[in-house]
């Protein structure tokens, strides 16, 4: 863990998890064993006149990762991501941009799968609207047309 990294309250980071600074973790997040959650944008060693960099020449793109949500192991989080509240991110997947609340994530670059329910469980969607269920567990949702449509 790095310096400057907020976790809340319930959160369970694995082995090998390594979480740069500028990240916030929000109430009960999993990151999985040898996840990554980076911060730099522009990594280099150096400054374009040889010098070695330090803390002041560069900028960190903060991160966070929402309520409830998991990043499965091997996972890579690039700077800058929002993880939506409850979202799944798949092991191994690389997130290169924001994932909605509720949203699955797989693959590299990660894409949009599915949304879960609150019990790690797929849900459905039901009819042509956002409402969608856990058949699994039998809760329901509504989900905002506009990220229901993205699948």
């Amino acid at each position: 863990m790095d310096r400057d990294v907020h976790i809340g309250d319930r959160c369970k980071v694995q082995n090998g998890a390594l979480v740069y600074h500028g990240f916030t973790l929000e109430g009960g997040v999993f990151v999985g064993p040898g996840a990554m959650l980076l911060n730099d944008k522009y990594p280099r060693a150096i400054n374009p006149d040889g010098t070695l960099k330090s803390d002041v020449d560069w900028e960190v793109s903060a991160g966070s990762v929402g309520y409830g949500a998991t990043i499965g192991g091997g996972a890579i989080v690039l700077p800058g991501v929002r993880i939506g509240t409850m979202a799944i991110v798949g092991s191994g997947a690389v997130v290169t941009r924001d994932v909605p609340e509720r949203g699955i994530v797989a693959g590299n670059p990660a894409r949009l799968r599915g949304f879960a329910c609150d019990c790690g469980h797929a849900i459905h969607q039901e009819g042509s609207g956002g409402a969608y269920a856990c058949a699994t567990c039998g809760r329901t949702y509504s989900l905002p047309v506009q990220e229901s449509a993205r699948l």
